[in-house]
């Protein structure tokens, strides 16, 4: 059986408040640090890893290689946060009440901001897992919103996401969770 090692970025360097998915926003160097050593500690020998192209994952991609240099990298872009369109780069009480309230009245289909829809979301990652090829460990350095997808696919299958039950658990910054595929 596979186990899928969701990682999470390190904490980026974002003002609270700011809504950031496809924002291509730097990250704290050493919390990445930090973060690569304690995965290198932990990873089995022979993980085979993915990462988000987002500046913040790939950099945690490369810390990590640089301490286990027999790791192969393998950038996929199916492992991107999500895009909020307009959105990006805006303080979330900016945005508005009424925004918001409208994607999570359609929370499949709406693309906030313009951006990328959830249901769109789903399915790049549900491609992405179908790919996961069949090795013991698979390491995807990623974001908190694909892993809430992978958490929803494997609960729910291919129905439609709800904001009232939307998993609103993901690793925190720099920390991960394993999950069994198969």
């Amino acid at each position: 059986m596979t186990r899928l090692w969701l990682v999470r970025h390190a904490r980026p360097l974002v003002a609270p408040g700011l809504c950031y998915g496809a924002l291509d926003v730097p990250v704290d160097a050493m919390a990445t640090q930090l973060a690569a050593r304690r995965l290198a500690a932990a990873l089995p020998p022979g993980a085979q890893v993915a990462h988000s192209t987002l500046q913040r994952c790939e950099q945690l991609a490369q810390a990590l290689q640089a301490l286990q240099p027999d790791l192969a990298l393998n950038a996929d872009a199916r492992l991107r946060e999500m895009d909020f369109g307009t959105w990006e780069g805006q303080p979330w009480h900016a945005i508005g009440q009424d925004a918001v309230d409208a994607w999570t009245a359609d929370f499949a289909t709406h693309a906030p901001g313009g951006g990328e829809s959830l249901g769109a979301m789903l399915e790049r990652v549900a491609q992405a897992l179908r790919d996961v090829p069949a090795a013991t460990d698979v390491v995807w350095i990623t974001h908190a919103g694909v892993a809430r997808c992978v958490a929803w696919l494997q609960t729910q299958g291919d129905a439609p996401p709800r904001a009232d039950a939307w998993p609103l658990a993901a690793p925190g910054y720099g920390e991960w969770e394993v999950r069994r595929l198969g």
